[in-house]
């Protein structure tokens, strides 16, 4: 019998016995034979029986048994005085239950467990994010301690206080919308499968107002498919339409649908062309569905250009393989009359084989393309020789690792090295960023320390969405020339599928363009380039720009968000590997570009301070960024490309055409400001209070506007009110 079996036969025994009364010696010497016998099972002593027990004390397990006696008989004396007693039965049950956790605990210390994956403590705690609720009680962000890179634990002890009332309204707040957002999928997923619901009418009846609302709103709701991110899209427009109907006004109706063609319309333009932009509105308003060739993006069809046409000039219109001509030839069928012969040509007829082809996949890109890594090569093959899989580590579980040794092992036998050797050659590979250690203890040691390769994490492998195909085999390329080419995509992306203005994305054609498919082959080279050391302004250009593309990514992989805890996901779930670390919108934004600023609402930092990616932080805030960075929402300043050579230049002019365009609104009859909502959630960046806030605003004014509201602040008469944020998607 094992040391564990015994201690649950004498629990049970001793849970009989310690219903009887204390003034059973007997009961206590059992009581007490018992706690002495845990302490002995504690350290793993086997006994077959009681009896056997007794006989093997020794002094030490004597003198622990009389203490105990004398406790009890002191405790005996003071129930007696207070005239009650007291039943041991509750405490006999909790040292049993004690000796078995102790047992339990000894015998699993150390070994590999086989509990299920998905109770694995989690190895990354989630990242604060801003979802757009705001706090009663709690201020946005403070100035104190807000321009330094100090742990949070680091503050002041005198702010906790303050953090524990903030924290206990943040926990009401988001639960109460989780909760609600959660019942909403719940019922529309019930209704998209077809389920049939069954309600009591006797609890319908005593249902409040309140839950008939909302009843009735899952029920308009429930005819919208889920499983499609792109129908997400189209939320803005319903809402919209919805709100119009509910002031009295005539409904917007749905754009034009586009003709169904045949043949095919190709569009020759390039970037920055005025002409190419109009061509573009020309064949929308006509409701024309067209291919566009840039031929700056394509460089080879410049030259096919020349051949077919003449001429690169553009824009070039092909209906098939018709030359059209330029905007001007189109404008001039339009007068004519003759356009519509030839779009009856293209509803009929297919392309012919003379006619120019769409680009293909991959054609003119150098992405994801250039010499092999050899290094690279090797941890391929070494992934197929170590065993990996999830082990048991400080008391955590962490899912597939393998073993510094192994790793060794395999490198002696494969590059014909020693041991010391080899352990050279896995430091050189872990900092190229192929594998790290599980904790990040070290950079690579020989023996039971575990590693895991970059696309094993499961944080990466889980939400990181530039690494679908695992470790890429060619080296990686300096980040100024990814960077450039990032620029020069998302330049082309906005200028085809963007608005004139910037405030509207054709998210729809930019899904199943072959610029966007372009743009995910460049952040795959991403994953282990090294950035840290980028000049402030080019890492300010790029991480904007990666922000920006970032946004139309994540909406068309999860959705557009339509409450508080879609964008929670939105913003924190979705993330890219940079550099070997994992980045999500906030950590870009309020860990880089904000030099680690706690997000609006939150009491914790995006980075902590042994966090690697702190090193990739700006040395300091920089303001401007909330003029650029693009959330997908109505209420996000426009979509711009940004360039290294004029960052802050174009900064300027963003926070310009940002605030007089509608964003910050100066009555001066009734002494009245109205100011987006950005200088509340984020005033921390902007000034210490509120008067530094509005001065900042005023150098980005008109000039009769800056010098009356920089007049009303000085004579504090000004009240400032905050405009609604719109979080509708900017479709």
């Amino acid at each position: 019998m094992t040391s564990v079996n015994t201690s649950e036969d004498k629990c049970k025994k001793n849970n009989d016995n310690g219903q009887d009364d204390l003034d059973d010696e007997m009961n206590e010497s059992r009581v007490v034979q018992s706690e002495a016998q845990g302490e002995k099972l504690h350290s793993n002593v086997e006994h077959n029986d009681l009896g056997e027990m007794n006989e093997n004390k020794d002094s030490k397990s004597q003198a622990v048994e009389r203490a105990d006696l004398a406790k009890m008989n002191e405790r005996r004396e003071l129930e007696s005085k207070g005239g009650g007693k007291l039943e041991d039965k509750n405490e006999v049950v909790d040292s049993c239950d004690k000796i078995n956790e102790d047992s339990s605990l000894g015998s699993n210390a150390g070994v590999e467990t086989n509990q299920d994956p998905d109770e694995i403590v989690g190895e990354e705690e989630r990242e604060p994010v801003f979802d757009g609720i705001e706090v009663p009680g709690m201020e946005a962000n403070r100035s104190t301690s807000s321009r330094s890179l100090d742990l949070d634990s680091e503050v002041e002890g005198s702010t906790w206080p303050e953090k524990a009332v903030t924290l206990k309204n943040l926990v009401q707040v988001k639960s109460s919308v989780a909760v609600n957002i959660f019942l909403r999928r719940l019922s529309l997923k019930k209704d998209e499968i077809g389920e049939d619901v069954s309600v009591d009418e006797n609890k319908v009846a005593s249902d409040s107002s309140k839950d008939i609302e909302v009843a009735e709103d899952f029920q308009k709701t429930s005819e919208r498919s889920l499983w499609n991110p792109l129908n997400y899209i189209r939320k803005s427009t319903d809402i919209d339409a919805e709100n119009i109907a509910e002031q009295g006004e005539e409904a917007i109706k749905e754009p034009p649908q586009p003709l169904v063609l045949r043949g095919t319309i190709l569009l020759y333009t390039r970037l920055g062309s005025q002409d190419c932009k109009e061509a573009r509105l020309f064949l929308y308003q006509k409701r024309l569905r067209y291919v566009e060739i840039n031929i700056d993006v394509y460089p080879g069809r410049k030259l096919e250009l020349e051949k077919i046409a003449g001429s690169s000039a553009v824009p070039k219109v092909f209906f098939n393989e018709i030359l059209i001509g330029g905007l001007s030839e189109l404008k001039g069928l339009d007068v004519s009359g003759r356009l519509d012969e030839k779009i009856e040509y293209l509803v009929t007829e297919v392309p012919s084989f003379e006619a120019p082809v769409p680009p293909l996949s991959g054609e003119d890109d150098v992405s994801c393309r250039g010499a092999i890594d050899e290094l690279a090569v090797i941890v391929l093959k070494m992934k197929t020789s170590v065993v990996v899989k999830d082990r048991f580590y400080k008391m955590r579980r962490f899912t597939n690792c393998f073993l510094g040794s192994d790793a060794v092992d395999f490198l002696s036998e494969d590059q014909y090295l020693e041991r010391e050797e080899a352990v050279q050659f896995g430091r050189k590979l872990a900092s190229k960023l192929f594998f790290q250690h599980v904790l990040d203890d070290n950079l690579f040691e020989d023996g039971d320390h575990l590693y895991r390769f970059l696309d094993d994490d499961p944080i990466v492998s889980s939400q990181c969405h530039n690494i679908p195909r695992g470790i890429i085999d060619v080296k990686p390329k300096p980040i100024s020339e990814i960077a450039s080419r990032l620029r020069f995509l998302s330049y082309a992306i906005l200028e085809a599928y963007a608005s004139e203005d910037g405030r509207h994305v054709d998210y729809r054609s930019v899904h199943g363009s072959e610029e966007f498919a372009r743009y995910l082959r460049i952040v795959q080279e991403l994953q282990r380039v090294e950035f840290r050391d980028m000049p402030r302004e080019e890492k300010l250009a790029f991480f904007i720009n990666l922000y920006n593309m970032m946004t139309i990514h994540a909406i068309l992989v999860l959705g557009y968000p339509v409450g508080a805890l879609e964008r929670s996901k939105l913003f924190g779930d979705f993330k890219y590997v940079i550099g070997g670390c994992t980045y999500s919108l906030s950590a870009i934004q309020n860990g880089i570009l904000r030099c680690n600023q706690r997000p609006p609402y939150n009491l914790m930092k995006p980075f902590r301070a042994k966090d690697k990616r702190l090193q990739a932080a700006l040395p300091y805030p920089e303001p401007l960024i909330h003029f650029a960075l693009v959330s997908g929402n109505r209420s996000s300043p426009a979509l711009r490309c940004y360039s290294p050579g004029n960052i802050d230049k174009e900064l300027m002019e963003a926070g310009r055409d940002f605030l007089r365009g509608g964003e910050f609104f100066l009555d001066l009859q009734a002494k009245v400001a109205s100011s987006s909502k950005i200088f509340k959630w984020f005033s921390v960046d902007f000034g210490k209070n509120e008067v530094e806030v509005l001065k900042h605003v005023s150098n980005y004014l008109e000039p009769a506007a800056s010098a009356a509201l920089l007049e009303l602040l000085a004579s504090s008469q000004l009240k400032v009110i905050y405009q609604p944020y719109d979080w509708t998607s900017n479709c």
